[in-house]
């Protein structure tokens, strides 16, 4: 696997704007420094930490624009991480490194209809299939755009 991050997002509390961030700090067991769920502020906070990075594929996020024709490049997707070059699908039950921050495959990013009143209508249909995943942070690092993703 030759991939590398492409995009980091953090959205402060729940229902914020996710903004564009050039690195951010992996919290062992929490999320990313700073970010609605690393803080319990999330809107699925409430139900425990199963969720503490969501990731995504950068090819995913281009099709979902060229085929349903949302914005999804600049954060619109809710995702913390963009990856590019990487199958999500191949991290199944596995530990990754992002930079130099571990983390676990936890479970597919499920969709829902909170995503679409944040930004556009057309984007949960859009993300169906293509939601990404959720990982937990094992170990705690800054991750960089441009770090390397890499399966352990």
């Amino acid at each position: 696997m030759a991939g590398s991050v492409e995009g980091i997002y953090i959205a402060p509390r729940g229902g914020a704007k996710a903004e564009r961030v050039g690195e951010a700090r992996a919290l062992e067991g929490r999320g990313l420094e700073g970010d609605r769920y690393s803080e319990g502020t999330g809107r699925w906070s409430r139900f425990g930490r199963a969720c503490e990075v969501t990731i995504v594929e950068a090819e995913d996020l281009e099709a979902m624009e060229r085929e349903a024709g949302v914005r999804a490049m600049d954060g619109e997707h809710r995702r913390n991480v963009v990856v590019r070059g990487v199958d999500l699908d191949d991290l199944r039950r596995k530990r990754f490194r992002i930079g130099e921050a571990v983390l676990e495959y936890q479970k597919p990013c499920s969709i829902c209809r909170h995503v679409e009143r944040l930004t556009e209508p057309g984007m949960t249909e859009a993300l169906k299939g293509r939601g990404g995943i959720c990982a937990r942070v094992v170990e705690g690092r800054t991750i960089w755009e441009g770090d390397p993703v890499t399966v352990l």
